[in-house]
């Protein structure tokens, strides 16, 4: 069967699914089954492990100083997906399956020169077309691209993710993220009793989760799949149990929550203006511009005639500090916050979560510092302390545990 009449699959395997010898001879085991079945597989690598593992990307980065991104460093870090390739392709070849170890540039993955955080601007999967008409599996460095004027550039955190989805969007190709847990969960299963897999979810709700702090799936990715309507798998290395995510998941008014995630050192910030509404409209548009000026990243923003009201990373406050120290503004300033975040496209248009959400973290005897939400999400800001204890009580609240149904 010619590579043009088969199914493509595109296998994706993250730093944790490569770690150990064992680990790789399931990964390589995953790929087998696709050929068994008659299906052509394209592998996606990240860099094997984690700091301190001698290849992942954070050991490599400690090679060199602490330095502005650029191409040197953007080069660096590209090695260890190559290394991860060449050593994933070698086994699979050792098992019988003839296999090619490819870059991003050799696999037609074009960027642009956002050093450390470069934009896919397109991808020309005809050499990978040709390897697989030749019976060779494609073994591709995820994370990594190649600039129009050649240069070696990575797509930033989680960059294997979207390497996978750019290709299954460009070959029309089925895709698998594999990882460490089996899918994606209602909850972080190392923190919460009864956090279990979501067969299904849609794109939008995989956006809300993994920008708001689900670590399955790289945001990125999340939104070239929602906007580009590329379906895609989640699945556990090991279990080969996960989701899917495309746009048929079913809406269930009676369980409007999907999955609850939380991120922490927040701070949450209050600046408190006089009653001079002009004046205070002007002040606002400073404080944005200042703050966007700094490149300052900023959520759960409220503005009304209290004040101004944003949370933001820890270790962005003093920048805060510094760009609105002079403008003579009442700055408060909450450190040890947590966001915890509420998603699910059954809230639409679905009366009384947030009622549940607040009964349930008041019983919980829990604060509520500030929230914000959107159509499928509502975020709360808490103590960080409370975090586990809120998260908890919301996932019992909203019955997400197995076989369980909302009252």
């Amino acid at each position: 069967m010619s590579a043009a009449t088969q199914t493509i699959v595109i296998l994706k395997f993250g730093g944790s699914s490569l770690a150990t010898p064992e680990l790789r001879e399931i990964a390589a085991s995953r790929v087998l089954a696709v050929r068994d079945a008659g299906k052509a597989p394209v592998v996606v690598c990240s860099a094997i492990g984690r700091a301190p593992d001698p290849y992942a990307t954070d050991t490599l980065a400690g090679l060199i100083a602490p330095v502005q991104s650029g191409p040197n460093r953007d080069l660096l870090l590209a090695c260890g997906e190559a290394i991860a390739c060449a050593v994933f392709a070698e086994l699979l070849v050792s098992l019988g399956a003839p296999a090619q170890a490819m870059t991003g540039a050799q696999a037609g993955v074009t960027t642009d020169e956002t050093w450390g955080d470069a934009a896919i601007l397109g991808v020309d999967p005809r050499a990978v077309m040709a390897a697989l008409a030749r019976g060779v599996t494609p073994v591709i460095t995820g994370f990594q691209g190649v600039s129009e004027r050649g240069a070696t550039t990575t797509l930033g955190r989680g960059g294997s993710d979207l390497t996978a989805l750019a290709l299954g969007n460009a070959m029309q190709a089925a895709v698998e993220i594999y990882t460490d847990v089996s899918g994606v969960m209602t909850a972080d299963p190392k923190k919460i009793a009864g956090a279990r897999t979501v067969e299904r979810v849609d794109y939008a709700e995989m956006v809300e989760l993994a920008g708001n702090g689900a670590k399955v799936m790289h945001h990125k990715a999340a939104t070239l799949a929602h906007d580009t309507s590329t379906p895609y798998y989640v699945k556990g290395l090991r279990s080969g149990v996960g989701t899917l995510v495309d746009d048929g998941a079913p809406i269930d008014r009676e369980r409007p929550v999907t999955g609850i995630t939380s991120l922490r050192d927040i701070m949450f910030v209050r600046i408190i203006q006089g009653e001079d509404v002009q004046h205070r409209a002007d002040i606002d548009l400073l404080i944005f511009q200042r703050l966007a000026d700094r490149g300052i990243s900023i959520d759960m923003i409220n503005v009304n005639n209290a004040g101004v009201f944003f949370v933001c990373d820890a270790d962005m406050i003093e920048g805060v500090r510094g760009e609105l120290a002079n403008l003579n503004l009442a700055l408060r300033v909450r450190p040890h916050c947590a966001k915890l975040s509420i998603v699910g496209a059954g809230m639409r248009g679905t009366p009384g979560v947030m009622y549940r959400v607040v009964r349930a973290i008041t019983e919980a005897g829990v604060e509520i510092i500030h929230s914000t939400d959107s159509n499928i999400t509502i975020s709360i800001l808490v103590p960080v302390e409370d975090t586990v204890k809120a998260e908890q009580a919301l996932h019992d609240f909203f019955r997400l545990g197995p076989g369980a149904m909302l009252a």
